[in-house]
């Protein structure tokens, strides 16, 4: 068995311990817990959308625990302004210039909470930093740290005082996840346990950074066969070609797809993918891009069934 090798069974350990801990904090979201974490691995963003109180913010102050990363929560609000997220030039009377203060988006895991409690035109502050890692005002452009994630919590849409996010802004996140109310074994430890917070607070990084971008460098390098690739495009090819959806999945939610599914397959300690890793994370990459062809309806998980139902494994 060669050293890499064991350098792969090792970061499998490592990663394996880390759900095992996040799953004491968060009782009974074992799942969720390995899809935010494997969409990260991914270098992608990820969006929570669920009721008040249902444990999103706690599970993002969790992921950034356990990976070690720089953390800045913004609170989203009606009067939010983009410099409030960017940052901003502020004139310098003594030296007679301008110089530039970062704003919170300058850290490594931005925890956007109530992110659709905010106007659009803050929303689309991340629209750049999001894609390509990079802000730019007044005309310069600045990197962000790295590794950069954005981890948005949002409430229904349907409750009060809510802006929808726009499509060009969903596309972004690369899964969209519920985390969903507890069962009664799990509620129950909740109720009579110790603060989840308290029990964030005592945990230990696992990870440094360029641990976490080797990682994410692996990841890239998981195997996908030509079968698995004419899955996935067959995949594509039904969104956009069923008349029961508005529009079908974009080039960029096609990679959010293999890229998602490559890092499950990594999380269970494979080195290639197998149909069931896409399988697993379709619906939480689809459920915010897609729309019945009524636009008002969003994709529900059945509709993922169907899909994978549709869709023969070559």
């Amino acid at each position: 068995m060669t050293e890499m090798r064991l350098d792969q069974i090792s970061v499998h350990k490592l990663l394996t311990h880390m759900v095992d801990q996040a799953c004491e904090v968060i009782i009974g979201k074992r799942k969720q817990i390995k899809l935010v974490l494997s969409c990260l691995l991914a270098g992608g963003h990820i969006l929570l959308e669920d009721l008040p109180g249902a444990g999103k913010t706690t599970l993002s102050h969790l992921i950034a625990k356990l990976l070690g990363l720089d953390f800045t929560r913004i609170q989203f609000t009606s009067d939010l302004l983009p410099a409030d997220v960017l940052g901003v030039s502020i004139y310098n009377k003594d030296s007679g210039q301008f110089s530039f203060c970062p704003g919170p988006v300058f850290t490594q895991t931005l925890l956007a909470d109530e992110i659709n409690r905010s106007t659009p035109k803050a929303q689309s502050a991340l629209l750049e930093a999001m894609e390509e890692g990079q802000i730019t005002i007044d005309g310069e452009t600045r990197k962000l740290p790295e590794p950069f994630f954005v981890i948005a919590t949002q409430n229904p849409n349907y409750q009060i005082g809510t802006f929808p996010l726009p499509e060009s802004q969903l596309d972004r996140f690369t899964m969209c996840i519920e985390l969903g109310y507890p069962n009664r074994e799990a509620e129950r430890a909740i109720l009579s346990g110790e603060d989840r917070r308290d029990m964030i607070h005592d945990l230990e990084p696992n990870l440094s950074d360029q641990q976490l971008l080797s990682i994410r460098q692996s990841v890239r390098t998981v195997h996908a066969s030509d079968a698995l690739l004419d899955y996935i495009q067959n995949i594509i090819e039904f969104t956009r070609t069923n008349p029961e959806f508005g529009h079908g999945l974009s080039p960029r939610g096609s990679l959010a797809l293999i890229n998602s599914a490559k890092a499950w397959a990594y999380l269970d300690g494979r080195s290639h993918i197998l149909p069931e890793d896409i399988q697993e994370v379709l619906p939480w990459v689809i459920f915010h891009r897609l729309r019945e062809q009524n636009e008002e309806r969003e994709v529900t998980h059945d509709r993922a069934e169907l899909i994978i139902k549709s869709v023969p494994i070559p």
